[in-house]
């Protein structure tokens, strides 16, 4: 009797599981080489040829044609920190990896998949305690923030400029956006423009936008700008339908003419006489109505995006307008400057200071595509850990330090469990070493010699990590030479990988339609 259909594939038991784990062994696998200061890039080229080169871990994963459903929901992990807190990625997917490494070793000594799940979630609540015990008690001001964003950054693509000096810009900006209700993450933007070294990075506070102006006689730069945003095509009306107009004489071609003209120069005045400074319209500029204002000194920008326009009206106070004859003076925004630069083919507008400025923008600069986009990304993490920091207020040591204190803390513990789960949380433990003894693989060093230093160091200083100095490594406290990470980002590794490890490690049947 068939239950399924004849064309359906189903695996089931040890077989099943041996391909789930198998799978999410090699996602990790994949990623595991980029991780820390001295961590690899990976080169990505999809069908059509389009090339990415980055170490971040989310990236990769993303840009991998993963068909495998296990393999699959170690990218959901790495989605998942991603979104949650930034950056951590890379070893969120390592410890996932690496504990389906060890469940396999379990079930193959008749260890149930169950006691492994029950073992993990015990090991995950006395990782979360000890991580707890290494939050830094000291108060998180900017050079802790500046030491978070440069750990971010560290070993990831930042063209000529220094982690350490993009942590500064990074700050800046974040801190820029703190209120009283928190950190608006979500008013930093990012703009990226190919064309010059990295070091032309800078903050702008304000918004950047592909804009140019609408006639070439425009002023580039108006300051103290009074600014109009419109929804109101600048030009001769037309009607919804094709309609034909029979003209019997050069007096009535003239008539049009001169009707035309007044309609458009009519346009033209009120806008010049409504006291604006500078208009953003989401419609078209008639050429003469764009010449007019021009002669006036007013700067105009047609044919805006609707996400343009409410990025404007947020960052300088400014309303709407649908119709041209509703325009007020009390519809304006402001700010300090409104410029607009030419870099090579593309044409920006900035727009810095406005009344209502909620909006900072790292503008981003790069002499390749590559370069900036893996930029890019390394500042987009950056922003992500100082302000989940900056949120929280917590942040523990980096360089292997935080995952050293886990492991030992969860084998500590687990000496008072009883039973075969006791061998679920001690291989919860050998896992998360992955982390370290990684870390010393891409530094040169030998993994098994830099872990029992690391042990016998923390057992002796309480917190020892692997630092790494130009060309050196050496073992201290990471607090020490500012290598922080916020509390969050390993709380959020820990839980998300120990919850798609145990997902996979019960399955053991898969059912696959053709």
């Amino acid at each position: 009797m068939f239950i399924m259909s004849e064309d359906s594939q189903r695996t089931q038991g040890r077989d099943a599981q041996s391909s789930n784990i198998m799978a999410g062994k090699a996602v990790a696998e994949a990623v595991r080489t980029t991780l820390g200061p001295r961590g690899m890039d990976k080169m990505l080229v999809d069908s059509g040829g389009e090339v990415v080169i980055t170490n971040d871990g989310a990236t990769i994963l993303n840009e991998m044609d993963i068909e495998h459903p296990a393999a699959q929901m170690i990218v959901e992990v790495s989605e998942s920190q991603e979104e949650e807190v930034g950056d951590g990625t890379t070893t969120a997917a390592v410890i996932a990896g690496n504990l389906l490494g060890e469940a396999e070793d379990l079930i193959e000594q008749d260890v149930h998949a169950t006691t492994i799940v029950e073992g993990y979630h015990e090991a995950s609540e006395i990782a979360l305690e000890a991580i707890a015990e290494q939050v830094n008690e000291a108060d998180v001001d900017d050079d802790i923030l500046k030491q978070v964003g440069e750990s971010s950054m560290t070993g990831k693509g930042t063209g000529g400029l220094t982690a350490e000096s993009l942590a500064e810009t990074v700050v800046e900006a974040i801190r820029h956006v703190e209120t009283d209700d928190g950190v608006a993450r979500d008013n930093v933007a990012v703009h990226t423009q190919i064309g010059a070294s990295s070091n032309a990075t800078e903050l702008v506070p304000g918004i950047v936008i592909d804009e140019e102006p609408a006639h070439s006689s425009m002023p580039r730069e108006v300051e103290d700008a009074s600014i109009a945003v419109l929804d109101v095509e600048l030009g001769v009306r037309t009607g919804d339908i094709d309609a034909e107009y029979a003209i019997d004489s050069i007096d009535q071609l003239n008539t049009a003419i001169d009707a035309e003209e007044s309609e458009v120069r009519g346009y033209a005045e009120a806008v010049a006489e409504s006291g604006a400074d500078v208009v953003f319209t989401t419609e078209d500029v008639d050429d003469r109505v764009s010449s007019y204002l021009a002669g006036e000194g007013i700067l105009v920008f047609e044919n805006i995006g609707n996400s343009d326009a409410r990025d404007i009206v947020s960052a300088t106070g400014a309303r709407r307008v649908g119709a041209l004859e509703d325009l007020e003076e009390a519809d304006f925004g402001a700010a300090d400057r409104i410029r607009a630069e030419n870099y090579g083919d593309d044409d920006l507008a900035f727009v810095e200071g406005g009344a209502a400025a909620e909006t900072v923008t790292v503008f981003v600069r790069g002499g390749t595509e590559h370069v900036v986009d893996e930029l890019e990304r390394a500042i987009g993490d950056a922003l992500d850990v100082v302000a989940t920091a900056l949120a929280s207020g917590e942040v523990v040591p980096g360089a292997g330090a935080t995952e050293i204190a886990i492991a030992d803390k969860i084998r500590e513990e687990a000496a008072g469990i009883e039973g075969r789960k006791q061998l679920a949380v001690t291989a919860f433990a050998d896992a998360i070493d992955i982390v370290p003894r990684t870390l010393a693989a891409n530094t040169g060093q030998d993994p098994i010699d830099a872990l029992v230093d690391l042990r016998a160091a923390h057992e002796s200083e309480g917190r020892a990590g692997l630092i790494t100095t130009g060309e050196d490594v050496t073992i201290d406290d990471p607090f020490e030479h500012g290598v922080v990470d916020p509390a969050d980002v390993k709380r959020e590794a820990i839980e998300s990988a120990t919850e798609a490890a145990t997902m996979i490690v019960r399955i053991d049947d898969i059912i696959a339609a053709e």
